[in-house]
């Protein structure tokens, strides 16, 4: 289950990778709020008309709306727009440094809030060595100086501390739901939070249309960036601790790098090698892959021991 579970994250992370890319070309020409709308809007969409193709349906308004209100905001609303935000202000780099932390903020807060999520050594040991193989990652393009402002900090911050929340709170209120119900809920309310901010302070019906590449670029992140990146995250959130599913974010720049060289014909450095490899190998101490692994164990022995 370990292993299977590392792999739905790395699908996860590999859905995620290319979402900064996406946003960087639509966002030239599509503003950020309207931008969070069009994303989980089109997303809630092609969620909902799958659930219907199946012969389900939303539940009705109860209890559970509450949490999926919850969930829309700390983990669509205010992250997606503090990130389209907060990039205009701070280098990339940066932000993907302080994006990192949110596994820092998970183990803390399931550490307090979930009873089968305690912080121990083999969990912290994994966050660090992943955190320093994230810096590792991106020393590069720290060199030389980095663009960044207070309120450009602080947006990107708050952002990651409430991906975290969403990590312990979906953990503790929305497991055992069918599948594809929470993730459909979730960004449908996200684009009510959305809808009217953007009508009000972009005016999107005055702007002109967007280029093919634009509107590309957000179909793309809005069927797999998050459509069908929230199906696997809830898949991962019924069978893994918070504190794993938060590795995601280290995982993710592994799929930039991958992307540089595959795209790009990028040619790798010793960081990019190192980094990575220390970024896998937190991510399987957190989940205990190692424990795991048949020629790990510590072998086991029927001889007793009498004492002469």
């Amino acid at each position: 289950m370990r292993l299977k579970n590392f792999m739905w994250l790395l699908a996860l992370a590999a859905l995620w990778g290319p979402s900064f890319l996406f946003i960087k070309v639509a966002v030239q020409e599509i503003p950020p709020l309207t931008m969070v709308v069009g994303r989980v809007g089109i997303a809630a969409l092609l969620l909902l008309v799958i659930l219907r193709m199946q012969g389900r349906s939303l539940p009705k308004f109860g209890p559970v709306w509450k949490h999926f209100a919850v969930m829309a905001l700390v983990q669509n609303a205010l992250p997606f727009t503090l990130f389209n935000w907060g990039e205009q202000y701070i280098d990339s780099a940066l932000a993907a440094i302080l994006n990192g932390t949110t596994p820092l903020f998970t183990i803390l807060l399931a550490h307090i809030f979930v009873d089968d999520d305690r912080l121990t050594s083999g969990k912290l040991l994994g966050v660090l060595v992943g955190f320093g193989g994230l810096i590792i990652l991106i020393m590069p393009s720290l060199v030389g100086g980095i663009e960044a402002t207070t309120w450009g900090l602080i947006a990107v911050t708050i952002a990651a501390v409430s991906y975290g929340v969403a990590m312990v709170y979906s953990r503790l209120n929305l497991r055992g739901l069918p599948p594809l119900v929470a993730p459909t809920a979730q960004l449908t309310v996200a684009t009510l939070y959305m809808l009217p901010l953007s009508l009000i302070f972009e005016r999107p019906f005055l702007l002109p249309l967007p280029s093919f590449a634009a509107a590309g670029s957000l179909i793309v992140l809005a069927a797999f960036g998050t459509a069908l990146a929230f199906v696997i995250y809830y898949r991962l959130i019924e069978q893994a601790s918070a504190s794993f599913v938060s590795m995601v974010t280290y995982v993710i720049p592994v799929f930039g790098v991958f992307l540089g060289v595959v795209v790009l014909n990028e040619t790798l450095d010793w960081n990019a090698y190192v980094g990575c490899a220390l970024i896998l190998a937190g991510v399987m101490l957190v989940n205990g892959v190692f424990k795991s692994l048949p020629w790990l164990r510590r072998p086991k022995t029927d001889a007793v021991v009498r004492p002469s």
